[in-house]
Order: C-alpha cells, then sequence, then structure tokens
C-alpha cells in the first residue's frame, strides 16, 4: 500500500519524515541525522549528486555546476528565466524535481514502500507583500510535487508543523508562540498545543494569528558579507576620471547563493576587466576579477557562512580567503556582523509583534516559546526575542528537523498511514 509523508523543503535544509502505522520517522536522508542540506550538484557525464555530497564534490573541486537556496528562485522573476548547467539550458522547474524527487527516491527506499500522499511545508509568505508572486510560488512547489510522482499534495505553514512536533511531549495545555527561522524566511504561529488536542483533524479554531518575513540566515549572510567582506574585494569603491562607484550589482549577486552563478558569463569578465584598468583600489576589485575569472563566488558564500557560526560563539575570527590570494586570512567580529544585520534582527521583532497584534495578546499570554530553525542560534537574534518573554519556557528540541517531523504527523492525520485522504 502507497503511504505518505512530509516534506521540509528548506533554503538550507531539508528533511522528510514518513507515516506508518506505528507513527512518523525522519528519514535517514544521507546515512546520519534527519536533515540533509538543500543542494544539487550536476557533473558533466553523471547523476546529479545531493545534500552533503554535492557539498563534498563542490569543496573538492570536481567539475560540474553547484547550486544551493533554490527555495528562494519560488516566486521570484528568475524561476521563468532557467540557468546554463554545464552548457546546456536547463528550467528552475527541472531542477527542482531533481531535488525533490530525489527526496523522495530517498524515503522511499527507507520505507520500503511508494509514497503517493504528502504534505510540503512552506513558509507564511514565499513573497512579502506580494500575494500573486506568494500563490505562483506555491503553485510551482505544487507541480513540481505532482511531477516527481505524488498524487495527493498538500500544504502547512512551517511554524505551524513546528509546532505539531512539540505537542505530543507537552503535559498540559499551552499557548505557543513559534519561532521559526530559517534560511530564507521567519514565520511565526501563536497557537494553542495540548495532547488532547493534537488528536484533532481541524486545528484551525486552535491558531490565534501568523506572521512572516521574508528574513532568514541567507539574510543575515549576505549583509555580513557586504559589510565585512565585500569592501577588500573592491565594493565602495571607486573608478574613472569622475570617480564614480563600482557597479554595485555585482557585489550584490555575489552575495546570493541563488543569484551567483549568474555572475559566471564572458560579458561580466569583460566588464570587470574594463573596471579594473580604470579602478582607484585595483588590488582590491582584482581579487572580485579572480573570484570571476575562478568560479569560486560559492566557496566566498560558504567561507562567509563559517564565519557567521563561529561569531555564534566567540567574539573574532579570522577566515582562510586563501582560495582568493594566498595567505590571506580575513579578521571578522561579532560587533561587526551585529552592526550589519541590525536591520534584519528589528525586522523579525517587528513580525512578533505583528503576530501577538493580530491575535490581540500581548506578550506576557505567551506560555511557551518553541525556537525552530538553525538561525535562532544567532546570539543578537535570540536576545532580541528572548528578552521579550523572561519568564516563559522555551523549547529548542529538534530545532533543525521539527517541522520535518511535524509535516509527517500532519500527512498521518490527514491521510492515515495508507493512500486514502482523511478529510481535513
Amino acid at each position: 500500500m502507497a503511504g505518505s509523508c512530509g516534506v521540509d523543503f528548506g533554503t538550507s535544509n531539508s528533511a522528510v519524515a514518513v507515516a506508518g502505522a506505528s507513527g512518523v520517522e525522519l528519514v535517514r536522508l544521507e546515512g546520519q541525522g534527519g536533515t540533509s542540506p538543500s543542494a544539487v550538484f550536476y557533473p558533466p557525464r553523471a547523476s546529479p549528486l545531493f545534500g552533503r555530497s554535492a557539498l563534498r564534490a563542490f569543496a573538492e573541486g570536481e567539475e560540474g555546476r553547484f547550486m544551493r537556496s533554490l527555495k528562494r528562485i519560488l516566486g521570484s522573476s528568475l524561476m521563468g528565466q532557467g540557468t546554463f548547467v554545464n552548457d546546456r539550458r536547463k528550467s528552475f522547474e527541472s531542477i527542482l524535481a531533481d531535488f525533490i524527487g530525489g527526496l523522495k527516491s530517498r524515503a522511499e527506499a527507507q520505507a520500503g514502500r511508494a509514497l503517493e500522499s504528502v504534505v510540503m511545508g512552506r513558509p507564511v509568505h514565499f513573497v512579502d507583500g506580494d500575494p500573486e508572486a506568494d500563490a505562483r510560488a506555491q503553485d510551482s512547489l505544487e507541480a513540481v510535487a505532482r511531477g516527481v510522482g505524488f498524487r495527493h499534495v498538500e500544504f502547512q505553514f512551517e511554524p505551524i508543523a513546528a509546532a505539531f512536533a512539540h505537542e505530543r511531549k507537552l503535559s498540559s495545555e499551552k499557548l505557543a508562540l513559534i519561532v521559526d527561522i530559517g534560511g530564507g524566511t521567519s514565520d511565526f504561529t501563536l497557537i494553542r498545543l495540548s495532547r488532547e488536542r493534537a488528536r484533532k483533524l481541524d486545528r484551525s479554531a486552535d491558531i490565534l494569528a501568523n506572521s512572516g518575513v521574508r528574513i532568514g540566515g541567507n539574510d543575515f549572510d549576505r549583509d555580513f558579507q557586504l559589510d565585512s567582506f565585500m569592501p577588500h574585494l573592491g565594493y565602495r569603491t571607486s573608478y574613472g576620471d569622475k570617480s564614480l562607484p563600482l557597479p554595485a550589482g555585482m557585489f550584490l549577486e555575489m552575495s546570493e547563493w541563488s543569484k551567483v552563478n549568474f555572475l559566471y558569463t564572458r560579458k561580466t569578465r569583460q566588464t570587470a576587466v574594463e573596471l579594473l584598468r580604470e579602478s582607484h583600489e585595483p588590488g582590491k576589485f582584482g581579487r572580485f576579477l579572480k573570484i570571476l575569472e575562478d568560479e569560486t563566488g560559492h566557496r566566498l558564500l560558504a567561507a562567509v557562512e563559517e564565519g557567521k557560526l563561529a561569531l555564534t560563539h566567540g567574539e573574532e575570527e579570522r577566515i582562510d580567503l586563501g582560495f582568493i590570494e594566498r595567505g590571506w586570512r580575513l579578521g571578522v567580529s561579532r560587533e561587526a556582523f551585529d552592526a550589519a544585520t541590525a536591520s534584519r534582527v528589528a525586522g523579525i521583532s517587528g513580525a512578533i509583534t505583528e503576530c501577538l497584534a493580530r491575535a490581540g495578546l500581548g506578550e506576557e499570554a505567551v506560555e511557551l516559546v518553541i525556537l525552530t530553525g538553525g538561525t535562532t542560534e544567532i546570539p543578537a537574534l535570540r536576545r532580541a526575542v528572548l528578552d521579550r518573554f523572561p519568564r516563559v519556557e522555551i523549547s529548542e528540541e529538534d530545532k533543525l528537523s521539527s517541522v520535518g517531523l511535524g509535516l509527517g504527523y500532519d500527512g498521518l492525520r490527514r491521510f492515515g498511514a495508507g493512500l486514502q485522504a482523511a478529510p481535513v
């Protein structure tokens, strides 16, 4: 009999939870843990690699095309453009299908049966302030899911899924605020949770409010890169007789996982060569040109992410950028990171305020705060969230996999252990 599952297709990491007669369990997508990086690597003459295998192939310098943060393309103008993969045009729909189809295949191999029903996670807003683009994003994701073989496709907000994962462990009813901060979005839900409520098929009355904003870990990386790394590569320097600033667009694209590949063109390299001739700080901008010529923008993004992670535990760090310039280790600090990302923290805090306002409640009404998503580790962000709820119980269990688990529980609720859908 075909089964059901929940798929958390995340900006940074993904997870799948399979529902069966005995309950729900996370799929070991790569033989370890319950999550896998949302990354794909296309070798020129072999099948694509996913997750940690893709990261490893890229890090070891194998020939091929590496892609990450694919979720951020949903709902954007890039979705209809496609891209070149090993000199052949490939649509983003087919790239997403490769990745999500790979998740499905690995889940079916572990479950030992076909999976034809799925609850897909989605942020509260794929795209801020644009309902049409938001609807297009979900429609695109649904089309991809159906295209890889899911016959029944439902969606659930990611913070609500995280709530479902925690609910079964509660000893009493709680009014919970779910704080789900991932790689691409931050989402919040106020919901009443209890073991008794978990048995209900219709949970709409338990959900008091939702809010969300398109800010996530990738945005923190981007701001950090622009503030602490890019000035050493020529960002905000000038060129020519009129001392014009170097075009910011190429630096901005180099700071986003989903856009950096678009810089690797003959036209962009030629433009950079011409700008270098007139650059007032050629030593700095020459480094940027080398990244273009060597196509190592993803290595720079990975180094920035490494710096962010190091600064969650320390005040200063030196980042190895020897792939750009031999022996170069760039010093970065948490103080600089916090300054660069202060507006992002404020945006997230504002979205929490909006969620409370929509429910007509104050902070004192919240009894439980559930943190999920790796970005909640950032010290300044943690302070901004937790200082608002100083006497509230905090839950951080399974913060990287709770959304996937919750989607699996939701799949069991909607579809049962088999194929036939239950009424919602």
